[in-house]
Parts: C-alpha cells; structure tokens; sequence
C-alpha cells in the first residue's frame, strides 16, 4: 500500500492554550521570556521537531497556596513528587514577573509529554538563548527537567529546586 501524500501536520495549540500562553509568557521576567520565545522560535524553525511537538508553559507565576498544593502531591495528596519547595519558598512564588516556567509538549496525538528527551533539546536553545538561564535537568539531585529559571533570581530557603 502507498504511504499517504499528505504531509505530516504539526501539533498546534487551541486559541484558549494560545491565549493562556500569552498570559503566563507575560509573568516572566523578561529575559526569560526572550530566551523562551527565542528557543521556541528555533523550535518550530526545525522541520523535525516541529512535527515531534509544540513546547508550550504550563506554570510560570505559582501563588504560595498553589505551591503548597504541589508540595502536598506525593505526600499527603496522591501522585508522585513533583517539588520539594513549600509556599513562599520557590522561584515560581517570586513575582510576577517571575524568573522560573515550566515547559511541556503538545504531541501530533494531542496528548501532552515531558519527555526527558525532548526537555534537553528544548533546553539546549533555552541555554543557548541566554546564559543566565539554568535547567532543572542538570541539577545535580532532584531532577526537575520541566523547569527554567534565571540565575540571580534567590528564592527564599537558599535552594535551586523549585
């Protein structure tokens, strides 16, 4: 049987996941948000990656009642672990505008990853995009790999995890 002649069509956000981009872009720092929309931009420059996903924010600005929501997954509500950093303590609290996001993808299936993988080649054009940017990735204990911030940034309690 032939293969289809269509070509493959890029994941693509809905208007409200676009709009709600704008929004969260507009609580960052804005150094932060020019390396995300720079790495974004090469992103989707790529033939390849476009079509494996669209990067997109799912937190950037957090409230200290929504870390500790965060804080309690894993602990006393179900799911795994996915802060160690209770209210008022992690960069996603300082703000807005705030030096910290989180970055997902939007898959051709709809479905949303975060994928190791596509996290360390997203954030390569982040890092590229600006120095000052660090990834949750390259830390050294708990591996935070949908997390971006900008040095210089401290949260109060005087550690990197967010």
């Amino acid at each position: 049987m032939a293969a289809s002649s269509r070509p493959a069509q890029p994941p693509l956000l809905s208007g409200k996941q676009t709009t709600l981009q704008a929004q969260r872009l507009g609580e960052a720092l804005p150094c932060l948000r020019a390396a995300y929309e720079q790495a974004l931009g090469r992103w989707l420059g790529d033939p390849v990656l476009r079509l494996v996903g669209v990067p997109f924010i799912t937190e950037c600005y957090r409230s200290a009642e929504r870390q500790n929501e965060l804080y309690a997954q894993g602990r006393t509500k179900p799911g795994l672990v996915v802060t160690y950093k209770r209210g008022g303590q992690s960069k996603h609290n300082l703000g807005p505008p705030t030096p910290a996001l989180d970055v997902a993808f939007r898959l051709a299936d709809g479905s949303v990853s975060w994928s190791g993988l596509l996290l360390s080649k997203f954030a390569r054009l982040m890092k590229y995009a600006d120095a000052r940017v660090v990834w949750g990735g390259d830390w050294p204990s708990f591996k935070d790999r949908p997390h971006f911030e900008v040095l210089g940034y401290e949260a109060k309690g005087g550690d990197e995890r967010g």
